[in-house]
């Protein structure tokens, strides 16, 4: 759950963001657990988003609405997703290639972020023939020696599968390390972008998301 990341900026309106996969961790504070705030911090919400409602049952997300409902009985709750758009080529950042690219292929998906359970299963969702994965803890910047052990995975799966694989990385990957990236020649690394949509619940839409917003943001 993320409600404040950075106390010393000014903020006129409260989102709290709750990931639907791992809602409230091992309901344990940083640095024990995964949370940054007590559940009793929704209080002072004005919106929440339940986040990867996608890849989550309804059953978990009816869990999840009850129990930040308990909370703050007001809260309005949308759900949203992370969508996939296009591929991009680290060596050509201006490029954008079809997700139809990852059908039947052998993918890598290398990331140092805070939840990769989510950027894997998006990718599975393309089609691909084998998803592999090699986490890094988040914010962790790629050096010389974690493109040493990519190269030694990407030959062992060349040797499974006996064909090419590329590399998958997120935009935020990218965007923490794009000089090293682009200096890999030997094998492939592409980069996804997705887009957060906010996703049709019961009678919420996109549309509600943002009137709800401008209401809050011109009554303060």
């Amino acid at each position: 759950m993320a409600c404040r990341q950075h106390w010393s900026l000014f903020r006129n309106v409260e989102v709290v963001m709750i990931n639907g996969l791992s809602p409230w961790g091992n309901n344990h504070l940083i640095p024990r657990g995964s949370l940054r705030e007590p559940l009793d911090a929704l209080c002072r919400a004005h919106i929440g988003v339940i986040h990867h409602a996608d890849l989550v049952s309804s059953t978990r997300l009816k869990n999840i609405v009850s129990t930040v409902q308990k909370i703050h009985p007001s809260l309005p709750i949308f759900f949203s997703r992370l969508s996939p758009m296009f591929l991009f080529e680290v060596k050509n950042p201006h490029s954008k290639l079809p997700l139809a690219l990852a059908i039947n292929m052998v993918i890598l998906c290398v990331s140092a972020i805070g939840f990769p359970e989510a950027f894997i299963r998006g990718i599975e969702e393309l089609g691909p023939l084998h998803v592999d994965r090699l986490d890094f803890s988040d914010h962790h910047s790629i050096e010389l020696n974690d493109i040493n052990l990519i190269r030694k995975i990407l030959r062992r799966l060349q040797i499974r599968f006996g064909v090419e694989v590329i590399v998958l990385i997120t935009e935020k990957d990218y965007d923490r390390d794009p000089n090293i990236l682009r200096e890999v020649d030997d094998f492939q690394i592409m980069v996804l972008c997705s887009s957060l949509q906010i996703m049709p619940f019961e009678d919420r839409t996109e549309e509600d998301f943002r009137m709800n917003l401008k209401k809050l943001l011109l009554s303060t």
